[in-house]
């Protein structure tokens, strides 16, 4: 059976196993900035898994069940995920950046999208990391099955993009989580963040991270350092985040709530990774 996210969020050793998930998730930035900046934010995370949605539902004989312009800014409307405009800016950015492109086949005016294989295999990385996470939690064996199975992300993404859409804790997230996920790489700030947190010390009102200089921060997130100290001092004022010193030239701290918060966050996200994978299994052995 698949974990729930209450069951997640009380595991005794889920702070030091989605630090490694949060590492493995900074390695994937690194990789490739740009793509993974498609998964950094609120939106545009939802976006992508929505566009992905499409592709991976398609009707193998008619592509215009599949990713269209249409059919993406219609969804992306219908789950109040965004603004046409917005949806149209965001497809035209993915096709510009070549981590979409059309497909040799036209019917009239439409003419399809798919996903690149670069595109293909980081979300299928970001999959692997959060079941590396769930078999860490209960000693599973879902990311050797999801390996063995190659077109098992086809079945997973859709599963996982409707558990996304449809969860309030997703899309309403508490006060400052909600902060960064509007922020551009904000996914990433938190991550990064969250990863120099000695798990150990989780529990003190006051969390030392590894972050020392802004600027330094900035230039790796390749963020403007004015947008990300206004944020930072959003953040502060709501005593979510701190200096142990001077502050931003001493180390950083995140509070007990917030880190909660985003720990609470990732329970609810593995939960539905963790749900959709079992619907594939159980679907798998059904037929």
């Amino acid at each position: 059976m698949a974990l729930v996210s209450e069951d997640i969020a009380r595991h005794p050793a889920l702070r030091r196993h989605v630090q490694a998930q949060s590492r493995t998730l900074l390695q994937t930035y690194e990789a490739n900035p740009r793509l993974a900046s498609v998964f950094a934010t609120q939106q545009r995370w939802l976006m992508a898994h929505i566009g992905l949605a499409l592709y991976f539902n398609r009707e193998p004989d008619d592509h215009r069940k599949g990713l269209t312009s249409a059919r993406f800014m219609d969804d992306i409307c219908r789950h109040s995920v965004a603004s046409r405009n917005t949806a149209d800016a965001f497809l035209k950015e993915m096709l510009h950046y070549g981590f979409i492109r059309h497909l040799p086949i036209k019917y009239g005016r439409i003419r399809p999208f798919e996903p690149t294989a670069g595109t293909l295999e980081t979300v299928a990385g970001w999959v692997m990391a959060h079941l590396r996470t769930l078999d860490s939690l209960d000693s599973g064996f879902r990311l050797a099955a999801f390996v063995a199975q190659p077109d098992m992300l086809a079945k997973l993404q859709p599963l996982v993009a409707d558990g996304l859409l449809s969860s309030h804790a997703v899309r309403e997230p508490r006060q400052t989580f909600s902060l960064f996920t509007w922020l551009d790489n904000g996914g990433i700030v938190m991550d990064w963040l969250m990863s120099g947190v000695d798990p150990d010390h989780a529990d003190l009102d006051r969390i030392p991270t590894g972050v020392v200089s802004i600027g330094d921060f900035a230039n790796w997130l390749k963020l403007s350092r004015t947008h990300l100290s206004r944020k930072l001092g959003d953040a502060e004022e709501l005593g979510s985040v701190g200096w142990l010193g001077q502050r931003g030239h001493s180390v950083m701290w995140v509070s007990s709530e917030f880190y909660q918060e985003y720990m609470t966050a990732q329970a609810v996200k593995l939960a539905i990774i963790d749900a959709a994978f079992d619907n594939c299994v159980v679907t798998s052995q059904a037929s």
